[in-house]
C-alpha cells in the first residue's frame, strides 16, 4: 500500500511594506524622466538636476535610489532593453523570419517616434563603458542580438535576405532603426503621419532603394 504524498503548498512571494511599494514606485518615475531626456537631448546633454527637478525631488534623495548620473542611464537603457526582450517574446516564431525582422524593426521605430527610445551613448561616452559592466543589460543585449541572429540567419538560407551579407552588419543596420535621424526629420517636417514614416523607412530598408 502507497502513501499519499502531499505537494509542497505553494508559497506566495512576500508582499512589500508600504515604504518598499513607495520605494519602487520613485525608482519608477526617475527611470521614466530618463528614458525621455536621454530621447530627447541624450546622455552628454542630460543633467541630474533637471531629473531631480522633473521628478520633484531633491538631488541628495535622487542619489540615494541611482548614486551617478551612470547608474541613472544604465537603468533606462535596462529597462528599454527589458521592453524589447517582452516585445520579443509576443512573436510567433513560426512567422518567416523577414516578417519577424520587419515586426522588430517596426516596433523599434515607434518606440522612437513615441519619444520613449533613449539615444546611443557616444563611442567615447562614460556610459558607453559603464553598460559594459551593467550585467542585467549585456545579458538583455545578448537575448535580443541571439534571437534576431537566429532570425537574420534563417532569411538568408531561405533567400529572402542577401546571403553576402555578414549577419553582424544586419543585425547593426536593424539596431540602428532604433535611434535613426531620419524618423525625426521626416516627422518634424509635417508632411506624413507615423505610420507613413515607417512604412517609408521600412521599405529603404528592406527594399532598398531601386526601382523595382
Amino acid at each position: 500500500m502507497t502513501t499519499a504524498v502531499s505537494s509542497p503548498t505553494p508559497r506566495s512571494s512576500p508582499k512589500r511594506s508600504f515604504r518598499e511599494q513607495m520605494h519602487l514606485a520613485r525608482e519608477d518615475a526617475i527611470v521614466s524622466v530618463v528614458n525621455r531626456l536621454l530621447a530627447e537631448k541624450g546622455f552628454e546633454a542630460m543633467t541630474v538636476d533637471e531629473v531631480a527637478a522633473e521628478v520633484g525631488i531633491a538631488k541628495a534623495s535622487l542619489y540615494k535610489h541611482f548614486p551617478s548620473k551612470e547608474d541613472l542611464a544604465a537603468a533606462a537603457m535596462v529597462k528599454v532593453m527589458n521592453r524589447a526582450r517582452a516585445f520579443l517574446d509576443t512573436l510567433d516564431p513560426k512567422a518567416p523570419p523577414l516578417d519577424l525582422l520587419r515586426q522588430v524593426a517596426r516596433w523599434t521605430m515607434e518606440v522612437q517616434l513615441a519619444g520613449e527610445m533613449p539615444s546611443l551613448p557616444s563611442e567615447n561616452s562614460s556610459l558607453r563603458a559603464s553598460l559594459t559592466t551593467n550585467k542585467a543589460y549585456v545579458d538583455g543585449l545578448m537575448d535580443v542580438s541571439d534571437r534576431l541572429g537566429a532570425w537574420i540567419e534563417a532569411a538568408q538560407q531561405q533567400g529572402s535576405v542577401n546571403p553576402a551579407l555578414p549577419p553582424i552588419a544586419v543585425l547593426y543596420t536593424l539596431y540602428a532603426r532604433a535611434c535613426d535621424p531620419v524618423l525625426g526629420f521626416l516627422k518634424g517636417s509635417g508632411l506624413y503621419s507615423d505610420g507613413q514614416i515607417i512604412d517609408m523607412v521600412l521599405s529603404t530598408c528592406f527594399d532598398g532603394l531601386r526601382q523595382r
